[in-house]
């Protein structure tokens, strides 16, 4: 029977949390580990079902998987297979397509169902295929399936249409082994960018410039194991810094990069949130009084598209009229049919939202129809007088790592029970 998650808003949050390794990071770095020839061990990982997923995928691969302490595993590649991948468990998450360019770049040859995933508009992965074929690969596809193939792997200059994190990745993943010199031009620039490249670098990849628009990748023959620590999960941080500017008497957020953080903290600021940002956490406490903002999202380091959703429910109690305009996936606006349910007065337009408020919030049954709507939700249930029913909640928990529990330990009423038909 499914489950949903119940918060009965109203209850002022205090003390600590500590932020968990990057999702977007991980489900990166665990395909990336079979590039290795012996075993990786990353440390950080969250409690996310994403990556029971990607264990499983690599388990269909005969790659050892061993969970050694809640957030350390140790991947050991030495006995895998690289098998077709059909299986439903890959068409249920879109991260599966990072096996892509690890396989490509490991074997010349990959077979893999369509990857799944969150539905935010159409999310292609042609430029993915565009990379591959760049180095030399031929892609097919048949009833459902990619096969991509390549006697070798050669450099080859790419220059991306779109700076998409996936593709940035998946192509860096498939040259490593490559003949020569691969340059991504348009590369995106996302922290996790950087942890997926360092991870490989420690491996004994040659790559060069991640973090910025150009990263330059130089053929290796072999890569070796090595041992990783993720970096803090920028969205799950934002996430719990917006559910304090909303809920707070005063809570520190602990284990951030601000940095990664930056154009979020500035809209609070503006907004009129009292915080104290130190070099790993930052403080905020009640305010009295918080203004609507205009927000953009844009690829990094501008606004992110996956604090646009948990940031609307934010702004439903600021005073005046705030909008937001989503570049990134124009039909991220889901959860603002949610908000309204609860009371929010929000006018959608074409890829934007327009925001009044300050308006009260009324416990219903609401869904998570993604995993950032998830989030949504839960700061709007937090916020909102009576009993909030979030249905759908495995959107929430393959991002999201222990989040009911981390907001019971600073005093949110919630907690979970199963239904009869969800």
């Amino acid at each position: 029977m499914p489950e949903v998650i119940k918060i009965e808003g109203g209850h002022l949050l205090e003390g600590e949390v500590n932020i968990s390794g990057a999702k977007n990071a991980t489900v990166a770095l665990i395909p990336a580990a079979v590039l290795a020839n012996g075993p990786v061990t990353i440390v950080g990982i969250p409690q996310i079902a994403d990556v029971d997923s990607l264990s499983e995928i690599l388990r269909i691969l005969n790659v050892d998987v061993q969970e050694i302490d809640v957030d350390h595993l140790v991947i050991d590649p030495t006995n895998m297979k690289n098998v077709t991948l059909d299986q439903d468990i890959v068409t249920k998450l879109r991260a599966s397509y990072y096996f892509m360019g690890a396989l490509l770049g490991k074997y010349g040859y990959v077979k893999i169902q369509m990857p799944g995933g969150c539905y935010l508009g159409p999310r292609p992965i042609d430029l993915h295929l565009k990379g591959f074929e760049a180095l030399g690969a031929t892609v097919s596809y048949d009833k459902g399936c990619y096969t991509i193939e390549a006697k070798k792997l050669i450099g080859n200059k790419i220059f991306l249409d779109i700076a998409s994190v996936g593709a940035t990745i998946n192509i860096m993943m498939a040259a490593v082994y490559a003949e020569g010199r691969t340059t991504i031009e348009n590369a995106a620039k996302e922290p996790e960018i950087i942890d997926v490249a360092t991870l490989l670098n420690k491996m004994g990849a040659k790559i060069r410039g991640a973090g910025t628009n150009v990263i330059t990748i130089d053929g290796a023959k072999s890569l070796s194991g090595c041992f990783h620590e993720i970096i803090p999960d920028r969205i799950e941080a934002g996430t719990f810094i917006i559910i304090a500017a909303a809920m707070a008497k005063k809570m520190v957020i602990n284990n951030i990069i601000p940095q990664h953080l930056d154009a979020l903290l500035s809209k609070l600021q503006e907004m009129g949130v009292k915080m104290k940002v130190d070099v790993d956490k930052v403080t905020i406490e009640k305010s009295d009084h918080i203004v609507g903002v205009d927000i953009t999202t844009k690829p990094y380091p501008g606004f992110a598209t996956d604090l646009q959703q948990p940031i609307t429910a934010l702004l439903t109690q600021a005073d005046g009229e705030s909008r937001i305009d989503e570049t990134i996936y124009i039909e991220r606006f889901k959860h603002c049919l949610e908000l309204q349910r609860m009371g929010a007065e929000i006018e959608l337009l074409n890829g934007s939202a327009i925001v009044k408020g300050p308006t009260p919030l009324d416990g219903t049954k609401v869904y998570a129809t993604d995993l950032r709507c998830g989030a949504a939700m839960i700061v709007a249930g937090l916020m909102a007088e009576g009993i909030t029913e979030i249905h759908n909640i495995y959107h929430i928990d393959r991002g999201y790592s222990e989040i009911d529990d981390k907001l019971r330990a600073l005093g949110a009423n919630i907690w979970r029970e199963t239904v009869e038909n969800d």
